[in-house]
This record gives structure tokens, C-alpha cells and sequence, in this order.
């Protein structure tokens, strides 16, 4: 599979490169970005054709697919030019700026009968499988609260390129500041374990941060028939204690997901109330990166993982944007939003 990428300023680009770079059947064709200290470093890391221009690459180079790094608004513009030319695409989280941008995307993929996955890195954490798929089983009874959290210090701090920063503090074409950044993972986990919710509040504050105009922290409150779920987002947390941890309640007991790969996943019951540790299976190679998946289900036609699906991603751009909305009104937000 011949694959391009549009944009390089999500600095999550360069894992992503490097997994395509050891595909055996696929290959980084070629690389475009008007930055051009970023597609040197492309052309220097992996000998691929670079241009300066997203319309030239399309035009010139013959592709399978794209992979989409740019910032969250540019995201829009650019999958709907790849469409149009029948190209599947990979967009990196959380797909887009917007609601309307989200639904344009998907809009765009469905005329064109090409195929949107969106990568969240989370997706291959095997114990978040793992507790996705014994959650789904009814391991742990019926499910009612989801909780998520994502803090560290700030990108900057992070080590984040300038490139990176400057879109994530300009709220629009990051969208937000913090609540896009991190609080979409929460969204996705509440869509794709409850399902979507009825109604959305959200608290966003710059507590911390003098030098950056958008929120530095952020949290959505989800509410459902009979559940509820928590997403936080932190740029100026110090320390790692609670950071990137997943936690799914349910009647007969609780999951807790540690992060990144090697993270446990624990489980508690009324037996064991402290919570033991639950063995986890190694992952199949389709499901251990993004590139992996991307090719597989592109050249077997099996569906994406559930946590790649455009459709989970466009809903939880939705309670993002409810979200978004809360925090102006000051007032919860019920969904569908209109």
C-alpha cells in the first residue's frame, strides 16, 4: 500500500511514521507540510519525496491512503480533498475542531466510498482492550460510570515542538485548549462503553497558565438514564499519580486501567474487594499499532476496532462540543445538540 502523509505539525506524526516505516506491505511514499524544517526531517528520516504543498502531493503521487497530522481544523479540508481522489485516510484524534467539521469528514468519506479510521493512542493498549472486551462480556454486571483522566504539566513542559504548540493554544484550529486535547479520550471511552449521553456539562478554567490563551484545564460531566461519566483534562499537573488512567464501574465489580503499554488491569468484586491483577493476552499484530490496523482492515475489509470508528469519534466530537457549549452558557446541554 502506498501511503502519503498530510501535515506533520501533530508531533504524534513521527511514532506513526516510524510503525509504516517497518510495515512489510506498505510503505511513506510521500510527506507534505508548508513547514519545512518538518519535511526535511521526513525526507531525511525516511527518503520520501516531500513538497510544500498538500495539492501537489495529491496530484502528483500515485496512493492507497493518507495519513492526516495537521492541526484539528486543517484536518477538514484535507480529508475531503483525499476523498474526492478516492483515498482512505488515518486522522489522529479527536478528527476535527468541530461538530461540523466531524460531520463533513464523515459526509465526505460516505460519498466517496472510502474508509475513515481515527486513531486515538490509546487504541492499543492491550489491557484497555482487554477491559473494553470483558466490560462488553458482562465481567463486571451492568455498567454505569465510565471515568478518564489526562493531565501532565503542559506541552511545552511535555517537550511538545513549537509547531505542535502553536495550534494546541489557538482554539481554533485546535478548537479549545485542554478540553479538546484531552478531554476527547474520555468522550470516546463514555460513547463507546454507555453510549451516548443525554445531557453534557462542562467546566473549563486557565487556572494556572499566564502566557497561553485557552483553557489549561478542563472536565465534562456526562449523564445518562441510569449512569454517568467523568472526563478530565489537565495541562498543569505535576506529577504522574492518577494521570492517564481509565476506571469502568459496574454492578458486580470494577475495572482500572493502568496506562501505556505494560500497564496493569486490575479488577474488584465483592470477593475481591482490593482488586487483582487480570492477565492479559498478547495482542494480534492488527491490533498492536495504527499502521497495523489501518493496512489490515484495508487490504481483509474488516471493520475497524470500535475505538477507531469515525462514527464513536464524530459522536464524542459531539459531547465535546456540548461540552464547549456548557461551559459559555454555564447551563448543561442536552443531546442530539441541534
Amino acid at each position: 500500500m502506498r501511503i502519503a502523509t498530510l501535515g506533520l505539525t501533530h508531533d504524534h506524526v513521527w511514532s506513526n511514521l516510524e510503525e509504516l516505516a517497518a510495515h512489510p506491505t506498505a510503505e511513506l511514499v510521500a510527506v507534505a507540510d508548508p513547514n519545512a524544517p518538518l519535511t526535511e526531517k521526513a525526507g531525511q528520516l525516511y527518503g520520501c519525496q516531500t513538497y510544500d504543498n498538500y495539492e501537489e502531493l495529491l496530484q502528483t503521487e500515485t496512493l492507497d491512503a493518507v495519513y492526516l497530522f495537521s492541526d484539528n481544523a486543517s484536518n477538514v479540508f484535507l480529508l475531503e480533498a483525499a476523498a474526492e481522489r478516492g483515498l482512505h485516510a488515518l486522522v489522529e484524534k479527536p478528527m476535527a475542531s468541530s461538530l461540523d467539521g466531524a460531520d463533513a469528514m464523515m459526509a465526505a468519506a460516505r460519498q466517496s466510498g472510502v474508509r475513515l479510521m481515527i486513531n486515538w493512542p490509546f487504541c492499543w493498549w492491550p489491557q484497555l482492550q482487554q477491559a473494553i472486551t470483558l466490560a462488553d462480556s458482562g465481567k463486571i454486571g451492568t455498567l454505569w460510570q465510565v471515568k478518564y483522566r489526562a493531565a501532565h504539566a503542559g506541552p511545552e513542559e511535555l517537550g511538545c515542538s513549537d509547531f505542535f504548540c502553536d495550534w494546541l493554544f489557538d482554539s481554533q484550529r485546535n478548537g479549545a485548549g485542554a478540553l479538546m486535547d484531552y478531554c476527547c479520550y474520555g468522550a470516546l471511552l463514555a460513547r463507546v462503553l454507555l453510549g451516548q449521553p443525554s445531557r453534557v456539562t462542562g467546566f473549563a478554567g486557565r487556572h494556572c497558565k499566564e502566557n497561553i490563551t485557552v483553557e489549561d484545564n478542563a472536565m465534562l460531566v456526562m449523564e445518562y438514564a441510569r449512569g454517568q461519566a467523568t472526563s478530565e483534562g489537565s495541562w498543569t499537573q505535576i506529577g504522574n499519580l492518577s494521570s492517564y488512567v481509565t476506571t469502568i464501574y459496574g454492578t458486580a465489580g470494577t475495572l482500572l486501567v493502568e496506562p501505556r503499554n505494560g500497564g496493569r488491569l486490575l479488577c474488584a468484586t465483592e470477593t475481591e474487594p482490593e482488586g487483582v491483577p487480570i492477565d492479559v493476552p498478547t495482542a494480534p499484530l492488527e491490533l498492536q499499532n495504527a499502521t497495523n490496523h489501518f493496512v489490515h482492515c484495508l487490504q481483509t475489509e474488516a471493520p475497524f476496532m470500535t475505538l477507531a470508528n469515525d462514527r464513536m469519534a464524530r459522536d464524542a466530537q459531539e459531547i465535546l462540543e456540548a461540552g464547549l457549549q456548557s461551559v459559555v452558557t454555564q447551563a448543561s446541554m442536552s443531546l442530539p445538540l441541534h
